[in-house]
């Protein structure tokens, strides 16, 4: 939290299953849980998706500060901090007036902070909630409300692109690219901040041109050159960039950021195909609903035939790379064989749980879904050998309670910036189609 007068944070339960280290995280301010919290936290903490790990370590830590009872003035968080209180009321939403109708879970924490607003009269009392709706029914009853800010990043347009373009560049600087040992010192840019590790540039001098990448092993810009993936071939220098960071075995770890139809997927399902004898397993999964499977109720079938088409996106993609080949290939037959044999496997996120991740290729697609602490959770488990790809559009966002700064990918590409054995590229151009790329500019 930003530096500010002592003040009471009401915790609203979408913050606790965002991030059950929230506790931590109040500097010398008083934590207020609503008791209507942990009712809610009962329906999460059964399960294996991330919320119900999230319902489960908070109340977890509840208990360990508790041990000694739950006294009236609070129990103390820590030195420098402030106290953690667990807070109801006995009439329900009375404390509001009469100015909802309904007696929900929401209403209920709001009344316990209006209620709390009335007893610390003069003190500041804030409503900390990721859900938007809310926090504009606190601000209407004369409640400071505030989104739980700790994880966000920089605005989006200051994120980092993982690529430049750099005009001026000398002619021998170019020139030195296109001749071994195909590098030149990164000292020798017009620019005045210093490259990161695995950055790419666009270096331009007039008419030529040539592409190239930070290596962080000698401190050296070394020559991009457009590789070909699984028949995929890069339509632009963002894609050169994207798949020269999927094929490189010293990059662990890989994002892609960008618009529908810049290509993100199907580069790194190519790219996964191109290398898939050095792997054990190659994994393209998705998160399918965001924070719960709740929602596919409504849909037809059993289980399968709900997750289809959550999943069909990714065989779409397939679709496109195994159609570079004819049905007799041995390219095409291959593909079919490696799903038969589980070598490539479609997956929901949620279903690689269990898995031993030594030695696979993992593809996380929709990335922006997943909240910074299931990215966190999801790469702690990589194994030796093991090489992650996170794709998404940090402004496509389908859950409510993430937004362009709040959420995982974004999160993970302004934390892992600079890293050795990490890179990023964020794809501008849509290659789809021209109508898709029309569409996806102006409607």
């Amino acid at each position: 939290m930003t530096k500010r007068e002592k003040s009471t944070f009401v915790l609203d339960t979408n913050v606790v299953l965002h991030d059950h280290q929230c506790l931590d995280h109040f500097q010398e301010h008083d934590v207020v849980v609503p008791i209507t919290v942990l009712e809610e936290l009962d329906s999460f903490k059964t399960g294996n998706d991330s919320i119900n790990y999230s319902a489960r370590s908070f109340i977890r830590q509840l208990d360990s500060l508790a041990e000694d009872g739950l006294p009236p003035d609070g129990i103390p968080l820590g030195v420098g901090r402030g106290r953690l209180l667990v807070r109801y009321i006995k009439n329900g939403i009375s404390a509001l007036n009469g100015i909802f109708t309904e007696d929900t879970p929401d209403h209920r924490i709001l009344a316990v902070a209006v209620e709390l607003q009335k007893q610390l009269d003069g003190e500041s009392v804030v409503l900390i909630s990721k859900d938007i709706n809310l926090r504009i029914k606190a601000l209407a009853v004369g409640l400071a409300a505030e989104d739980y800010i700790t994880d966000k990043v920089d605005w989006p347009d200051k994120l980092y692109s993982g690529s430049s373009l750099v005009e001026g560049v000398s002619e021998d600087t170019i020139s030195a690219l296109y001749e071994q040992p195909y590098s030149v010192d990164q000292k020798l840019l017009p620019v005045e901040d210093a490259a990161v590790a695995n950055q790419f540039f666009i270096l331009r001098n007039g008419s030529r041109s040539a592409l190239a990448r930070h290596s962080p092993s000698d401190n050296q810009l070394h020559r991009v050159k457009k590789n070909r993936a699984f028949g995929i071939d890069p339509r632009n220098a963002e894609q050169a960039f994207a798949l020269h960071a999927l094929l490189d075995p010293e990059v662990k770890l890989v994002t892609l950021t960008g618009k529908a139809g810049t290509g993100k997927t199907l580069l790194a399902l190519a790219s996964s195909l191109e290398q898939r004898k050095k792997y054990r397993q190659l994994y393209l999964a998705r998160p399918v609903v965001p924070l719960s499977n709740r929602d596919m109720g409504f849909l037809p079938g059993d289980i399968q035939s709900k997750l289809d088409p959550y999943m069909q996106p990714l065989w779409d993609n397939l679709g496109v790379i195994k159609n570079k080949y004819a049905k007799d290939s041995g390219e095409y037959r291959m593909v079919e064989e490696m799903i038969d044999s589980e070598k490539l496997i479609i997956t929901p996120l949620a279903y690689i749980r269990g898995r031993s991740l030594n030695n696979i290729f993992f593809i996380v697609d929709e990335a922006q879904n997943l909240t910074p602490h299931e990215v966190k959770t999801i790469i702690t488990r990589a194994g030796e050998g093991t090489k992650f790809v996170f794709t998404g559009d940090i402004f496509q966002i389908d859950t409510p309670y993430l937004d362009s700064r709040s959420n995982g990918l974004a999160y993970l590409v302004s934390r892992m910036k600079g890293q050795s054995i990490y890179a990023h590229v964020n794809l501008v151009r849509g290659e789809r189609s021209k109508l898709a790329e029309l569409a996806s500019d102006i409607l």
